[in-house]
């Protein structure tokens, strides 16, 4: 009888009282992919856990919520396999997803990590051809989500590594919390380890931004991490002025009129202007948000 052959992939997946979302990505796992999902102190954590448990994946509880990068990192940790793929929990797989991503990697052994195309839940594309942690020299048209090709950055929503390149570059910088540490291991992957690519046949439909609940004190809480990231991720890759570009654009969206049509939008844009302002002084992104400071 011929045997199967041991898998060459482990899917990691961190989640955040993502216990609604989270099923539709269990179920979309073929059964002999290891899947492992990491949770970040969730609310929801006993259901989340029995939901890996049904279908046969490692759930991993974090007793504190220690960001997206970590998290990966932890579950990459006990991960065993050839490619390591990081999928949020609000995503599904198609049934051919990971033989495309696959046979890409074979067929381009100098690359050092793929992107999948995501399918937002509209149909619609979504496509990373551009980041804040890169000159606008490099962005991609529009156009360059319709074929294969070489990319300056990856999104984290859909990324197969090499394992022995994310091992080779340290994983996700664990200093930043949440936000651009995907653009962050993009770019050292690309300098260290070989081209990224992205695989027009392979997808995965996503329905990005539900992978945690909508509100105004979790908007406050992203936003802050995502200004004291934007910062740390532009001194930490040498953009000049990045600093003052972010302070910019803080200052722009604080005194948006729109500001006074939601409470979810002036919390957001009020954190992430106070977390601009205060990484002046910061070299990491990883200090807590103010209600959570002595």
């Amino acid at each position: 009888m011929e045997q199967s052959l041991p898998p060459r992939v482990t899917i990691i997946t961190v989640t955040y009282n993502s216990s609604a979302v989270v099923e539709g990505l269990l179920r979309s796992i073929p059964a002999s992919v290891p899947c492992i999902l990491v949770d970040n102190a969730s609310r929801d954590a006993e259901d989340t856990g029995a939901l890996a448990a049904a279908h046969g994946a490692r759930f991993i509880e974090n007793p504190e919520n220690t960001g997206f990068g970590p998290a990966c990192n932890q579950g990459a940790a006990q991960a065993g396999t050839e490619f390591l793929f990081f999928v949020n929990p609000d995503a599904e797989l198609f049934e051919d997803t990971l033989e495309h991503l696959l046979d890409a990697a074979d067929a381009h052994p100098e690359a050092s990590a793929f992107n999948t195309r995501i399918v937002k839940g509209d149909g619609s594309l979504f496509f990373k051809r551009r980041s804040k942690l890169i000159a606008k020299s490099l962005w991609l048209g529009r156009d360059a989500a319709q074929q294969d090709g070489e990319v300056p950055v990856l999104s984290g929503g859909a990324l197969l590594v090499r394992k022995s390149a994310f091992d080779q570059v340290g994983g996700f910088d664990p200093k930043i919390f949440l936000f651009h540490e995907d653009d962050d291991l993009s770019l050292r992957l690309k300098a260290e380890c070989g081209p990224l690519r992205y695989v027009f046949a392979a997808q995965v439909r996503h329905l990005l931004g539900h992978s945690t609940e909508r509100s105004a004190k979790t908007a406050a809480l992203k936003a802050w991490y995502m200004g004291q990231s934007r910062v740390y991720g532009a001194r930490k890759h040498g953009l000049p002025f990045g600093f003052l570009r972010a302070l910019g654009e803080a200052s722009l969206q604080l005194v948006s009129p729109l500001n006074l049509l939601s409470a979810r939008k002036r919390s957001k844009n009020w954190y992430y202007f106070r977390a601009v302002l205060s990484s002046a002084a910061q070299q990491s992104a990883d200090l807590p948000p103010p209600w959570q400071q002595d």
